[in-house]
């Protein structure tokens, strides 16, 4: 009986030790804006998407998708996956992966909108519905949200335990000069961001973003 008893202890020792055990899991969720100054930079996000590829490990998941249309919706996708467990498998997505967002970058035209907010809200359903530990929202824009006629966007949003990236990428590597209303931007969504419990980041550099997505 009191050897039942242990054995019965154990179990729930190791069981209640796998439960509490951290999720280490990444989630991303990466948005471009295609507008006629951001298709500049949407080479320069090539290089961004590879250095997440070569970051990201089996279990993570990582989605693109664009903010060129008034109104956000999936339709707006470009890829999206979670990374299995065995490399070889693994290795397949992610050329699979690279390629239909270099496909999707080398034929892209130029959009009249952005809609960053519907954008965030969508990555927002997503990474919550990934049940990854860590989540990222890296927002490739110049973050000047631009939406169709009367359409308005004043929704508050829900970012507990989710960090938003914002990186400029058409000045990423280069001495050009922001937007002399860049910063007044950065400053709105800043406050968005923080107002909704997220953590708002501005990245300036690859080697910045790739540290965050290493620890």
């Amino acid at each position: 009986m009191k050897k039942t008893i242990v054995f019965f202890l154990v179990i729930c020792i190791l069981i209640a030790g796998c439960s509490n055990a951290e999720n280490r899991s990444k989630g991303v969720y990466m948005l471009l804006d295609t507008t006629d100054i951001n298709l500049l930079g949407l080479k320069k996000a090539q290089g961004i998407i590879s250095l997440l590829l070569g970051t990201l490990n089996p279990n993570d998941t990582l989605a693109v998708a664009s903010i060129d249309t008034g109104s956000f919706s999936e339709k707006d996708i470009i890829a999206e996956v979670t990374f299995n467990q065995r490399p070889s498998v693994a290795n397949n997505q992610k050329r699979a992966f690279r390629q239909k967002v270099y496909d999707y970058v080398e034929t892209i035209k130029s959009s009249s909108y952005t809609d960053i907010s519907g954008g965030i809200l969508q990555a927002i359903e997503f990474l919550n519905a990934s049940r990854t530990g860590k989540k990222y929202i890296l927002i490739i824009s110049d973050l000047k949200e631009e939406l169709t006629k009367d359409f308005v966007r004043d929704a508050p949003f829900q970012l507990a335990g989710i960090s938003v990236l914002a990186l400029n990428a058409t000045n990423l590597g280069a001495s050009i000069r922001e937007p002399i209303n860049y910063p007044g931007r950065v400053e709105d969504w800043r406050s968005k961001v923080e107002s909704g419990s997220g953590q708002w980041h501005v990245v300036n550099d690859l080697e910045r973003l790739e540290k965050i997505f290493a620890n």
